[in-house]
């Protein structure tokens, strides 16, 4: 799938590290090193719009390794962004760490997942078809 891309960084497109990955990196493109301290968010740019076919979205993703290493998450994970969408695809980070973090220039910051997505159509009725599971939630299917 081709997807227009505006990239007004000084960092190369994103792209597949290899081939099997779901994801691309983002990075930050940032005029000034941005420091969270803990609890702290900030939308960080990447320099980058991009234009979307319709049933297409973007998700954006925490890093794995940041997520782990460093307490550093996307905070509205997954992170929704539209086909009708033109902006700066801006990442939301939060410091879940007990330390300061800076994010710099050209760091990898979220992973960018384009995904095909369905519409529903609502068909309102009285009741459910029985389950198993039934009303379960949270929990309900065991614990192993």
């Amino acid at each position: 799938m081709k997807v227009k891309v505006i990239n007004t960084s000084n960092h190369d497109l994103p792209h597949y590290e290899t081939e099997a990955s779901a994801g691309m990196d983002l990075r930050a493109q940032l005029e000034a090193p941005v420091t969270l301290t803990p609890l702290e968010r900030a939308i960080i740019p990447t320099g980058l719009f991009i234009e979307l076919p319709v049933g297409v979205e973007a998700q954006v993703r925490p890093r794995s390794g940041l997520a782990a290493k460093k307490g550093i998450t996307v905070l509205n994970a997954p992170g929704t962004i539209d086909a009708d969408y033109r902006g700066e695809i801006g990442v939301i980070l939060v410091n879940l760490s007990d330390t300061a973090f800076t994010v710099e220039n050209g760091e990898r910051i979220a992973q960018l997942v384009i995904a095909k997505h369905e519409r529903a159509q609502w068909d309102a009725v009285d009741s459910l078809t029985t389950t198993v599971r039934g009303k379960g939630g949270f929990g309900s299917t065991g614990v192993k």
